[in-house]
């Protein structure tokens, strides 16, 4: 199938917690070596006895110039590998959506000065920010996959906020009318549900006092019998208008269903768990997001091509390795380069070497 052309150049209900960790639930590339830390800075001399010290500078935060938007996306920065897929993805929403959109990082407020310079430069060149968010007493036991959540819930000015995974790359010319919906919540239905029989769904409704609805789906890659709604919570689109705000009713929800222990499976699938509850909890409706919109690699499928007869415009890739197994990191590596002038985020701090030329 063809995809974008792309330039060579240069290389191949709830009251709102006053506290503010998935990164992504289905990225398997946690477990990869980490990214080589920055040179530490030269020491200071000391300063003369009457010398005014200044106070140490605040973390770096980039602020985009471009004002409000009415769709801005959402992604968790985290050091060390996320950090990186980050630019990729920013590299590929500046690519497909343009300006037309805002582009808001997200990183752990206690790792900020963990962030490697050449994502803080990528970021500032791309027109993207890079923002902390308090992620400590929002669980009542830690949950790194909760960093979505805890992006989402962050302040914007933007009409719609769309979360994404950082491993998901975005293929075709887009827009952000084909993802945004009044009152509804847009989301693709999941891949499949094969770590728990569908009786679970008693005890999470039951978890937050709600009737099980009459509503049923068909998986994306699970097939048989219609089943109870179960999202993907690696892309969700939602309004940021209403009397309350979709992801702080999405949190509370979660933190119902993670205090009902005798439920199985809590970590790392509480975010989707908790999706389809919160979605009605806010008032809001489902809008469903076709395959095309958020099509999710590996799996069954992994290492067949995409789909010649459909126009795949988003994909969730979950590991780097599936990306080289259908040729995709060179899209990949293609748009960074166009926006940023090199193919890997660290040549843009520490020059071409093997460290640098990973992802």
């Amino acid at each position: 199938m063809r995809l974008w052309p792309w330039n060579k150049k240069g290389a191949a209900a709830p009251a709102r917690p006053e506290a503010s960790a998935d990164s992504q639930p289905d990225a398997a590339a946690r477990d990869r070596p980490a990214t080589e830390s920055p040179p530490a800075a030269a020491a200071a001399p000391a300063p003369a006895p009457d010398e005014t010290v200044a106070a140490p500078a605040a973390p770096m935060v980039l602020t985009n110039p471009l004002g409000p938007r009415k769709l801005t996306f959402v992604y968790v920065v985290e050091p060390p590998e996320y950090q990186i897929l980050a630019c990729t993805l920013l590299a590929s929403i500046r690519t497909q959506f343009g300006d037309s959109v805002g582009a808001i990082g997200y990183c752990p407020a206690h790792r900020m000065d963990e962030l490697h310079p050449a994502v803080l430069q990528a970021h500032a060149m791309m027109g993207a920010e890079i923002r902390p968010m308090e992620t400590h007493g929002l669980w009542d036991e830690d949950y790194p996959h909760g960093n979505k959540i805890v992006a989402a819930m962050q302040p914007r000015d933007s009409a719609f906020s769309a979360f994404v995974d950082s491993d998901v790359l975005f293929l075709r010319p887009n827009s952000a009318d084909n993802l945004v919906r009044d009152g509804h919540v847009s989301c693709s239905v999941a891949a499949s549900m094969r770590w728990s029989e569908q009786d679970i769904w008693n005890d999470i409704y039951d978890a937050v006092g709600m009737d099980i609805p009459p509503e049923r789906i068909q998986l994306m890659r699970q097939r048989g019998d219609r089943v109870l709604p179960y999202y993907s919570a690696g892309l969700v689109v939602f309004p940021e208008a209403g009397d309350q705000r979709f992801p702080d009713v999405w949190h509370d929800t979660a933190r119902q269903i993670d205090r009902a222990t005798h439920i199985p499976m809590r970590r790392p699938y509480l975010d989707q768990m908790s999706l389809p509850l919160a979605i009605p909890r806010a008032g809001l409706g489902w809008n469903q997001l076709p395959e095309e919109q958020h099509y999710i690699l590996g799996g069954r499928i992994r290492g067949k091509p995409l789909p010649d007869d459909r126009d795949i415009a988003t994909v969730h890739y979950r590991q780097f390795s599936v990306l080289r197994e259908l040729g995709l990191h060179k899209v990949a590596r293609g748009m960074l380069n166009d926006k940023i002038g090199v193919p890997y985020v660290r040549r843009l701090t520490e020059g071409p070497t093997p460290e640098t030329d990973v992802a």
